[in-house]
């Protein structure tokens, strides 16, 4: 699923999404397997309901985000870290980061890999055409060297730079 995310963004424009029966099968053309297709596109749709929470009010300034038990579980310290140092760096407000973590969630992995949640980030501004600073790009693009299993990490740069 990861992989078709990676390719939307090396496709289409937020906006320029087809519909998901026509993108379904431009995906299975490409290659992608039904199964993944479906999830993807499940995921998107999620992603397209977090706009409404886009919209709500932000949090006050200083506030503190308090993981529950299952999102410690599914999201390691170098996640949680990686989400505190975007909002540290004025990369995104409160809502993103709701939305961020909602769609990590939503994935079905057990515990989601550091390389897996640049893309989720990645996914989610792109979806919102959220502006981000050069630096905090090139740390979206960069590697995490310590994960075995980078979900599409690798892809990225080449997708991104091209």
């Amino acid at each position: 699923m990861i992989d078709i995310l990676v390719y939307l963004f090396e496709n289409y424009l937020p906006d320029a999404c087809p519909e998901p029966e026509v993108l379904a099968r431009k995906l299975s053309a490409a290659g992608f397997g039904s199964e993944d297709i479906s999830a993807a596109l499940s995921w998107l749709d999620g992603l397209a309901g977090n706009e409404v929470a886009r919209c709500s009010s932000p949090a006050l300034a200083g506030s503190i985000r308090i993981y529950d038990e299952e999102e410690q579980e599914r999201l390691p310290a170098a996640c949680r870290g990686f989400i505190t140092f975007l909002e540290q760096h004025d990369a995104g407000d409160t809502p993103l980061r709701e939305a961020i973590i909602e769609r990590a969630l939503a994935l079905p992995d057990e515990e989601i890999s550091l390389d897996r949640l640049k893309v989720i980030v990645l996914a989610v501004i792109w979806r919102y055409r959220h502006e981000v600073d050069a630096l905090i790009l090139e740390e979206l693009l960069a590697e995490d060297s310590d994960d075995e299993d980078s979900g599409g990490g690798e892809d990225i740069t080449r997708v991104l730079l091209n």
